[in-house]
């Protein structure tokens, strides 16, 4: 409503107020000039149009709050409810004529502790206390911050009804809307995903993580302020998709004390399952069958090499004496001695010798013999270890027929058509490979695929032909994921699995167990679970993989002289290709040799192998690992360095009678 006035507005005693307070929202001036008439009468009508609109949108968002099946609640400045919908008025227990309250009464966790912060907009669980129940629901929550000064004046507060049961929620009505939200963008999606997750929400499914979370949450309320803290980072660790990723601790001393191994073991950690079970029944696990499937092959051996196949279950094998006596071919030889002989995989898998030997000559002639460390020797070596610890009562008693068929010949296609570079520096390089596997374990997807590929298109070489759909498929997914446990970005995530099932300290939880002096205790009841005997397996393929730290000094030193070459040649290549470089402590010109397998020892075998000894009862596991650390260290207070050096020293140290010329003397 608007005033004229032309001769009361130019009295010195004219007063805007009474008038004001009488209704009236405007004051117009007479002008003897016509366009200037015009535009008061245009800007008194845009203004009421203008309140009129913002007063309707304020009305329908305000009943679209109230009708959705959110909950939603609006503070003002002293941080009581002001405002809240049916909906959660139905959840809580409300009545809407209650007046203001204080949010602190209702709201809770770690929603409650970023809305006190400041935070502008945030993302995160509350709990809502209820009338109706003496538990209090989490629910997820987006919040908002508004400012209409300086401060914080309003927080709105809407929570997604997924926790509640159906009858509890709200039955929102107002189609002109996203059904249950106040995001208008995705009218149609938004009413499938709310269909979706109801159906999913009356099925009688509930992870185990999501109630660790309630629980935590929970236990917040009338905690004091530091444990309400922990716990909510606790929790803030727990909604992370990877709970065992290693992260190098952020240790500037550490670092400045040993940077080659931090920066070693950083970039082998670094970068860029349904697992079905092959057991059985102790009743039907091993199957009669036929000896004709037996072509009884005679495996054709000198004296020298005979000798030597005779000590393949020895932890002390001479694997470089079996490279040489082979001319670069031990794989061949030493699978059909333990896969023919003593594991006889040929039983286990219906299959005849000859299969087996044109299995095996296929898959060592796609190793690289040029790579210095990831050839055939490397996987004869890992399949020795393999067969050394399956051997063992322990696993002996555990794994069926299957199983260890499918563990060795895992071991013996591991690494099968490596580069001899790591699958970081294939993304780095934008690879063929990488791209294939989306830069995500791009080496070890790469060998289980090629070994099925090489078995299933030949007949002569499927070792599998005769197996059932159902037993090839449990074989076959038993290779995948050994293979795949031998990605070193995942490492820690299953040591720490296996640390925290199998073992526990002597008092005390299981939380530090791998950085305590306190006596491992082995739970071997875990047994009984499937899903632990996969952690077994993983656990044993990676132990085999990495065993040259663990095995007797001369070998592990020539591997340790094997794997440096290897990685040299690949920051050669990085630094003439203009790549990053993904080892920058392994430069031919400055690079340590003993003070990097130091830091491999320190971060990656001790703990691993005290673990996998103490279960599989093989000691010397230890032993030979803590011999060689300390030979290492020696070697580094001498002030060696270079490859040369360390096979200098070593010519120096062991007796004439255990020194043996390499290729390259």
């Amino acid at each position: 409503m608007s005033k004229y006035c032309y001769s009361a507005y130019l009295k010195d005693d004219f007063a805007v107020l009474p008038y004001l307070e009488a209704g009236f929202n405007r004051v117009m001036v007479e002008t003897l000039g016509s366009t200037a008439w015009c535009a008061e009468v245009l800007q008194a009508r845009s203004a009421a149009a203008s309140a009129r609109a913002q007063v309707a949108a304020v009305t329908a968002l305000a009943a679209a709050a109230d009708r959705c099946r959110d909950l939603v609640a609006v503070t003002d400045d002293q941080q009581r409810v002001l405002l809240t919908n049916k909906s959660w008025c139905r959840v809580v227990g409300w009545r809407p004529d209650e007046g203001p309250r204080s949010f602190a009464e209702t709201i809770g966790g770690e929603g409650l502790r970023l809305a006190t912060s400041g935070a502008r907009d945030w993302d995160a669980p509350v709990m809502l206390r209820r009338r109706a129940s003496p538990d209090p629901v989490l629910l997820a929550c987006k919040g908002a911050a508004v400012s209409l000064t300086r401060s914080t004046s309003h927080i709105v507060f809407v929570c997604e009804p997924s926790n509640i049961p159906e009858v509890e929620r709200g039955r929102g009505s107002l189609h002109s809307i996203r059904r249950g939200s106040l995001d208008v963008r995705s009218v149609a999606s938004d009413g499938l995903r709310r269909t979706s997750l109801a159906k999913l929400q009356g099925l009688p499914l509930e992870a185990p993580i999501t109630k660790v979370i309630s629980l935590l949450s929970t236990a917040t309320e009338g905690a004091p302020p530091s444990t309400v803290a922990c716990i909510e980072r606790a929790v803030d660790m727990l909604r992370t998709s990877e709970l065992y990723s290693p992260q190098m601790r952020e240790d500037p001393k550490m670092r400045a004390e040993d940077p080659i191994a931090t920066d070693l073991i950083g970039a082998l950690l670094s970068g860029t399952s349904n697992v079905l079970s092959s057991r059985r029944s102790s009743n039907d696990s091993t199957v009669i069958r036929s000896q004709t499937n037996r072509s009884n092959l005679k495996h054709k051996t000198s004296g020298q090499l005979r000798e030597i196949l005779d000590t393949a279950l020895c932890w002390d094998f001479e694997i470089f004496h079996l490279e040489d006596l082979t001319r670069g071919r031990p794989l061949t030889h030493l699978g059909l001695t333990l896969m023919g002989g003593r594991f006889d995989v040929c039983a286990a898998l219906e299959c005849d010798e000859r299969t087996l030997l044109h299995w095996l000559t296929i898959i060592e002639t796609n190793y690289h013999a040029v790579n210095t460390y990831h050839n055939s020797t490397h996987a004869a070596d890992v399949l020795q270890a393999v067969a050394c610890f399956i051997e063992k009562d322990r696993l002996k008693n555990l794994l069926e027929p299957l199983e260890a068929a499918a563990a060795l010949i895992s071991a013996a296609a591991h690494d099968i058509d490596h580069p001899g570079t790591s699958s970081a520096f294939l993304c780095n390089a934008r690879h063929s490979l990488a791209i294939l596997y989306n830069d995500v374990a791009v080496l070890e997807s790469h060998h289980a695929a090629l070994t099925f590929k090489l078995t299933l298109n030949d007949d002569r070489v499927n070792i599998f032909k005769n197996l059932d759909r159902d037993t090839f498929k449990s074989v076959r997914h038993n290779v995948i994921d050994m293979i795949l446990a031998t990605e070193m970005t995942k490492h820690f995530e299953h040591l720490a699995k296996f640390v925290n099932v199998f073992y526990a300290k002597s008092t005390g939880s299981k939380e530090d167990v791998m950085h305590t002096d306190e006596p491992l205790s082995l739970d071997t009841t875990a047994l009984t679970s499937q899903e632990n005997v996969i952690l077994v397996k993983r656990m044993m393929i990676k132990c085999a993989d990495v065993s040259n730290a663990s095995r007797p000094q001369k070998f592990a030193f020539e591997w340790a002289r094997r794997i440096a070459e290897e990685y040299f040649l690949q920051t050669d290549e990085e630094k003439a290709k203009e790549l990053p470089v993904v080892m920058p402590m392994f430069d031919r010109a400055s690079c340590s040799i003993p003070r990097s397998q130091i830091g491999f020892i320190d971060y990656i075998i001790i703990d691993m192998m005290e673990a996998w000894s103490a279960f599989i009862d093989m000691p010397e596991l230890v032993t030979h690992a803590r011999n060689n650390h300390q030979r290492w260290r020696e070697l580094d207070e001498a002030g060696v360095t270079t490859i040369a050096d360390v096979k200098r020293a070593q010519r120096q140290a062991l007796p004439p009678s255990t020194s043996q010329p390499t290729a390259e003397e």
